[in-house]
Order: structure tokens, then sequence, then C-alpha cells
């Protein structure tokens, strides 16, 4: 996988286009879940969008938002893989760059997740604890979860 981490400034028409597609792709339409995918926090000019390319086509993507905007603390979300790359490993590597990301650009800051429920065990091994209750987002459990600890896992 090929990653690239940029500001909505900075990405080109084709890159937008791609990651908009896959999260719809993914999010709306095979998790059948209509919900308000444009939300303007990819507009704010400290939000950082990671790209991961393989063979030149976008197949994973999270966004990293800064603190204040949908947590206290800076979060990582719309957390995405492509069908295709699914099972190999990849969505740890996002996850795990995202981390990374989140922690050159905001050093030693906490990341604050709203994770999908049956995905808390796959976030646990990033070193995200749980800090909510289960709730309903988009007619979908979730969970808040929070690394407080700049050491990445998996």
């Amino acid at each position: 996988m090929q990653w690239i981490t940029l500001t909505f400034g900075q990405l080109s028409t084709r890159q937008l286009y791609d990651l908009l597609r896959l999260r719809t792709d993914v999010f709306v339409v095979e998790q059948n879940c209509p919900y308000p995918e444009l939300d303007g926090h990819d507009l704010h000019p400290e939000t950082r969008h990671v790209l991961g390319y393989r063979d030149d086509k976008m197949t994973a993507y999270a966004r990293i938002l800064p603190a204040g905007l949908t947590y206290p603390e800076i979060s990582i979300g719309r957390v995405v893989t492509a069908n295709t790359e699914r099972g190999n490993g990849c969505g740890n590597a996002l996850v795990h760059y995202a981390i990374l990301e989140a922690h050159n650009t905001w050093p030693q800051a906490p990341i604050t997740i709203g994770a999908q429920y049956h995905l808390r065990e796959f976030y646990r091994r990033h070193g995200f604890k749980e800090i909510s209750e289960q709730y309903l987002e988009d007619g979908i459990p979730h969970i808040d979860m929070r690394k407080t600890d700049a050491k990445t896992a998996a």
C-alpha cells in the first residue's frame, strides 16, 4: 500500500472523487445506511485525509479531525477499506498509519473515536479503550473509544 496524507486544499479533484466514492460505496450502499456523509468536517483546514492506494487505485481511507471538531480530543473517523482489501491486513495498516499521522501532527494528544460496536476488539488491538456505553448512530451500534498513549499497536 502507498499512503498519502493531505489537507482538503491539497486534494486533487480525482482524489476527492475517489475518497467520496469509497466512503459512499461502503458506508451508504454496502452498509445500507443513508446518512449525511458530507458533514462539512472534510473542509476544516486542520483535517487530514489519509489515502491508501494499491496499484494506483484508492482502496483505503481515514479522516483525522482536530480537537474540538467532533470530540474534545483529536479524532480518527470514516475508516474504510474497499471490499477487495478486507482480510489482508489493510485495515490494521490504515489505522496504524492514521495514528502515526495524528501523533505527527498533534504529538502526545489523546485520540477519541466513535467505533462501530462490532469492531471494538479491532480497535482495542490498536490501544483504544471503551469510554462510553453502546449507542445507536444512524441505526448502527457504536461505542466511543479513546487512545491516550502515543504508542501504536498492531
